[in-house]
This record gives C-alpha cells, structure tokens and sequence, in this order.
C-alpha cells in the first residue's frame, strides 16, 4: 500500500516555490504531465494507492481528472475519486484510491469542520467480516477540527475487523494513534524512519498508514521521492490466511457494481 500528497502534480523545491509557484493551484501548466507521469511510475507496482491533493477535472488541471490518468499510466483496474471542494472550473480538489482489487463498496464522508471541504473515502474489498476497509483521508490543520474528524473515522471503521487509514493526518502519529484508542480504535503504531513533510527539507511526520491491531506490519518506508511537498509512504501488510483468500477469490469474480467514481 501506498499514500501520497501529489499536491494537484506541483513539483516543489523549496518554501519558496509555494511563492513562485502559486499560480499552478488555479492555471494550467505544461509541467504537470511531466509529474503525473512521475506518480504514475512510482505507484505502478503497489496494489492499493491513495491520493490527497488530487484535481478531479478542472481548469489548473486541463480539465483532465487526475486520479483516472494515474490510474491509467500505471496500469491500474480500478479508481475512485472523492470530490470534495469544487471552486467553480478552477479547481476540483478530491481524494482518490487506485486498487488492484475490485471494490464492493464506496462511501464518500463528509468530514465535520468549521470550513467544509474535507473529506474521507471508505473503500471495502471483500464482504461481511472478511472484508478489508480502507479509509482515505486529508484532515484539517486545526486540532479542535482534527479530533472531531478523527472521532468521525473511528465511527465509520467501528464496526469493521480489518480496516487501513492513511492520507496526509496533517498532525503526528504518535498523537493521532492515542486519540484514535480513545474512542476504542485499536492502531499499530509503526516506527517511522524519517518524516515527509516538506519533501525537501522533512521534519514532520504527516503523512501516515495505520492498521487495525489484527494485521501484520511487514514493512514500512518513507520513499526518498521529491515530486510533491509531500514525501509518500509505504506499507507491505500480511493479511490474515482467511482474509487473503476470500480478497483473492473476489478479485476473480466479475464486479456487482461500477468500479470508477
């Protein structure tokens, strides 16, 4: 599994190219191919990504949906995308998840907050209780917003035994793993070799991949990638015997529903 901030495909160098830079969050630029492509070789070779600061189809974007043309430059089945704040034809901000596996369902979230605009995309592969859910997520960057959101995940994963978050949490591991407990969601808590934010310069640890306790961590790496300001993250998770053969076994089967969102 893979997460990734690709920043609507900036590349960035430095604070201040936030600057210099600015004008790519509302026109198009020619340079944002190059970098889609970047992504799109990046995350060719993982089973399951999950996108943050995606344009779903808009002006700054050429109108060109990015999570559907990662999806297609890397090989990828299925994709879903979250829209989640439209600014008229300018910007189209989303979340989106590339799979392998065939989905069995798709929730878009909501996420509670002061400034709407933030969201969670709950992916499950498999049914009924063996079943794997993964929740996508870009929180918001004020903590009394955080912890009304991450009550708001935890709800949502509650009644779920396997189940994955990760995105940019926008706060630290160590304090987004304790405030998950405390509305009874058991996390591993992985030791993170280095932070991902900013890519250039890392100092914080943002964006994360936790699990449910009955999964097993095989890996976990922080990828030396500048394409955005965000460092992506990598995880390879054993699944239960079980688990695995019934996700196998529907990726087999032809799927109930429309795959892309």
């Amino acid at each position: 599994m893979l997460s990734f901030n690709i920043q609507v495909g900036i590349d960035m160098g430095g604070f201040s190219d936030y600057l210099k830079k600015s004008w790519r969050h509302v026109l198009p630029h020619s340079g944002r191919h190059i970098n889609l492509a970047k992504i799109a070789e990046l995350v060719k070779n993982y089973d399951v990504v999950a996108l943050q600061e995606v344009d779903a189809g808009s002006l700054r974007s050429s109108f060109i949906n990015q999570v559907e043309y990662i999806a297609e430059h890397a090989g990828f089945p299925h994709w879903h995308v979250q829209r989640n704040r439209n600014l008229a034809s300018i910007a189209a901000h989303a979340n989106g998840l590339l799979s392998k596996l065939p989905a069995e369902l798709v929730v878009d979230h909501s996420l509670p907050g002061l400034i709407p605009g933030r969201g969670a995309l709950q992916v499950s592969f498999g049914s009924g209780d063996q079943s794997l859910v993964v929740v996508v997520a870009h929180l918001a960057l004020s903590r009394k917003a955080q912890i009304k959101q991450i009550e708001y995940i935890a709800e949502s994963v509650r009644e779920h035994p396997y189940f994955v978050i990760m995105g940019d949490m926008n706060c630290e591991p160590a304090w987004l793993h304790a405030e998950l407990k405390k509305f009874n969601i058991n996390t591993q808590l992985v030791a993170y070799p280095q932070p991902t934010y900013p890519s250039w310069n890392p100092r914080r640890s943002i964006d994360q991949i936790l699990i449910s306790d009955n999964l097993e961590v095989a890996e976990f790496r922080v990828l030396p990638e500048i394409i955005s300001d965000h460092l992506p993250v990598a995880m390879d998770i054993m699944l239960p015997k079980k688990l695995a053969s019934h996700l196998e076994a529907c990726n087999h089967q032809e799927p109930t529903s429309t795959q892309n969102y």
